[in-house]
């Protein structure tokens, strides 16, 4: 008998949604950095073990919104609650509850949607007494299912998370073939993985203005009959000023950025890889519908 479970993760910027999510199906599929909001949309993980397939969708982190792209990031949010099985509220373990989650946990999670507090970055904490007040003031706000510590770094609790999440599930068909692992485009993994190094290398004020368009992706066989996957990718900036400090002094910070996404690449698609880069300036481009759609961030 096949089940399946449709499981969002929600929770502030940089509580470690998406390195929940890699580690939960064991596969980079989303974009982890130190900064915040680096997932700008839903992206779906999946994992089946024996007749049960699990589906988990990573979400943005939750912030008030400031531009058209925050819109669509918001409604993703909202949209990503709706008809599933259970939701994973991942929060920090070295804060304590914050507006956005006040709001989630009183109107979004109010629903008969089952509930369970992931508790974050325990490897952070050293007196682990120190959860305690933590986890009794998010306790204080909803009725969760259960209260799971974890660090998504070390792996440690993810067997839990799967455990409880289990009983979740219901009956009925698998949605993906069972050896898929994301339903994201691999146009869209490529523009993440480049988007992810960026975010690593530059300054704060610059990440959230970038958006990565692969304009061209094939294989070829080189003189040796080896194959290699060749990759062209445009990096956006909002400002001119921004467009020097992405490319970096004689191209350096440009060529460290794919020197690492190039690494990546090759890992997760087992194949050299060829990566050219170029960088180019749409001003405003947050705020503008048609490009937020162009650029794969639409929530509709």
């Amino acid at each position: 008998m096949s089940k399946n479970a449709f499981i969002t993760i929600v929770g502030r910027p940089n509580a470690g949604k998406s390195s929940l999510l890699n580690a939960l199906i064991g596969e980079k599929v989303a974009a982890v950095s130190s900064k915040p909001q680096t997932t700008r949309t839903k992206i779906t993980g999946v994992l089946t073990e024996g007749e049960t397939q699990y589906v988990f969708i990573d979400t943005p982190g939750m912030h008030k919104s400031r531009d058209k792209l925050s819109d669509h990031m918001i409604k993703a949010i909202n949209n990503s609650v709706s008809s599933i099985d259970c939701a994973l509220l991942v929060v920090d373990a070295t804060k304590k509850p914050n507006e956005a989650e006040k709001s989630l946990l009183s109107t979004t999670l109010s629903s008969k949607t089952p509930a369970i507090l992931v508790v974050n970055k325990i490897d952070l904490v050293t007196n682990k007494e120190d959860l305690i007040p933590v986890i009794a003031e998010y306790s204080a706000l909803h009725d969760f299912k259960a209260v799971i510590p974890i660090s998504a770094l070390e792996k440690d609790g993810i067997d839990i998370i799967m455990d409880t999440i289990a009983a979740y599930a219901v009956e009925g068909p698998h949605y993906f073939p069972d050896d898929k692992f994301t339903d994201q485009p691999e146009r869209v993994i490529v523009s993440e993985i480049i988007r992810e190094k960026l975010l690593e290398l530059l300054s704060d004020e610059v990440p959230h203005g970038i958006a990565v368009d692969i304009e061209t992706m094939s294989e070829h066989d080189n003189k040796y009959g080896e194959g290699v996957l060749d990759i062209g990718a445009v990096i956006y900036c909002e400002r001119e000023s921004h467009k020097g400090i992405v490319i970096g002094k004689g191209g350096s910070m440009l060529k460290r950025a794919g020197q690492l996404a190039r690494h990546d690449l090759e890992s997760f698609f087992m194949i050299k890889t060829n990566l050219q880069l170029w960088v180019k300036v749409k001003e405003g481009w947050r705020n503008r519908e048609g490009l937020i759609k162009n650029f794969g961030l639409s929530s509709d």
